[in-house]
């Protein structure tokens, strides 16, 4: 997304937020109201043994919605995935697309209905605002609460052979609705759980610094962090407990919504190569790479370091009257407090990194688009430096 003229707030009015436990009953209804009559559920293999698709299967065919099902996401999908299920979705006549299930989910019904609707392929669509049709309406379900997909107009998809993440965005792409049931976070994995719940925060983090940042990102950001830090070790001490599942997956859809105004930065710039080149899982490999970012934004007398400073005492971290330098180093000591107790590591040689490494990962790391969005300048010479400092953490 290209900056806005100074003073200027551009807010995207969709996905319309349905909030609570057992809210996924609704779909049924909620589809209808679209007019539909043919949908393709989009998923993966875990959430249709845990029975959600089959629940959401079953409240669409009561209004009489014909649903096909594709159960074949896989992590980070790539463009053969896509077109896997943009197949799928020709073949079942669809005329509304269903993201159930993590933002692999999610991201995979974008990219289908993306090509469903507009043709061509995925390369033809990387960048901002290269939709040049309408697409088909999408219901976003989360059972994750990490990448925020389900309010953003972005569909993330990986090329197979440089496994490098092409991200399309056009407001077109954004899901009509988005379905927020705590219930089903609970049936993830603890380790899904602490590795999305970590990508939710630095989302709520990164898009509160920003060169895009402006007063209502600054409120969503804000209120995403404060959720998301209060409940995510709550979430990982208690795994039944329901309001702290419904303030996560709030949590990352206020993130979602924050990324949306004001686009994210460095850490994220920094974990995909990693991924990309290690295999590293994103949450981690954003987690991993937060601390250092956070430390190298936080310029003496810098609109990052207040921002910062807000975010500590806004989490209990800090207290009122303390300067502004000293809460911001609270800031990322909390984070990395955060990070130990979600089991992330703490330098990325433990991610499976290699020193050798850090020239190439800081030369695909200034390639990244999110980079550009970071408040404090980062070329090559400021990766390789974030790179070693998350190989020596503090």
């Amino acid at each position: 997304m290209s900056p806005l003229p100074p003073g200027l707030i551009d807010i995207p009015s969709r996905p319309r937020l349905v909030y609570g436990d057992g809210t996924l009953g609704r779909i049924g209804t909620l589809a209808a109201e679209l007019g539909v009559g043919r949908a393709l559920l989009v998923t993966d293999p875990g959430i249709v043994a845990a029975g959600h698709a089959g629940r959401a299967q079953e409240c669409l065919e009561k209004v009489g919605i014909h649903v096909a099902l594709y159960e074949g996401v896989r992590e980070n999908p790539d463009t053969e995935d896509v077109e896997r299920c943009r197949q799928a979705a020709a073949d079942a006549r669809a005329e509304l697309f269903i993201g159930l299930g993590g933002g692999s989910s999610v991201d995979t019904a974008k990219g289908a209905n993306l090509l469903l609707t507009n043709g061509g392929a995925i390369h033809d669509y990387w960048g901002v605002g290269k939709v040049p049709r309408a697409m088909l309406p999408l219901i976003a379900i989360p059972t994750t609460a990490g990448t925020g997909s389900e309010c953003q107009s972005a569909a993330l998809i990986a090329d197979p052979v440089t496994h490098q993440k092409m991200a399309c965005l056009d407001p077109k792409i954004t899901a009509r609705i988005a379905i927020l049931d705590p219930e089903l976070t609970v049936s993830q994995p603890a380790r899904v759980t602490a590795v999305t719940g970590v990508d939710a925060l630095s989302h709520a983090l990164e898009s509160a610094v920003t060169r895009r940042r402006n007063s209502v990102s600054s409120m969503y950001s804000d209120a995403a962090f404060q959720k998301l830090a209060g409940s995510l070790v709550r979430v990982l001490d208690e795994p039944g407990d329901l309001r702290a599942r419904g303030d996560m997956l709030l949590g990352a859809a206020l993130a979602g919504l924050a990324i949306e105004c004001s686009m994210l930065g460095g850490a994220h710039a920094c974990a995909n190569p990693l991924t990309a080149q290690f295999g590293v899982v994103h949450g981690a490999a954003v987690g991993v790479m937060l601390p250092a970012v956070l430390r190298h934004n936080a310029v003496p007398g810098s609109e990052a370091e207040s921002a910062y400073a807000r975010l500590a005492l806004s989490a209990g971290w800090s207290s009122a009257g303390m300067p502004d330098a000293v809460a911001a180093a609270t800031l990322a000591d909390g984070v990395s407090r955060l990070l130990d107790r979600a089991g992330i590591p703490r330098s990325i040689l433990d991610a499976g990194a290699t020193l050798d490494a850090i020239p190439q990962l800081a030369a695909a790391a200034t390639r990244q688009w999110t980079a550009q969005f970071n408040p404090r300048d980062l070329d090559l010479e400021a990766f390789v430096g974030l790179y070693t400092a998350a190989a020596q953490p503090r």
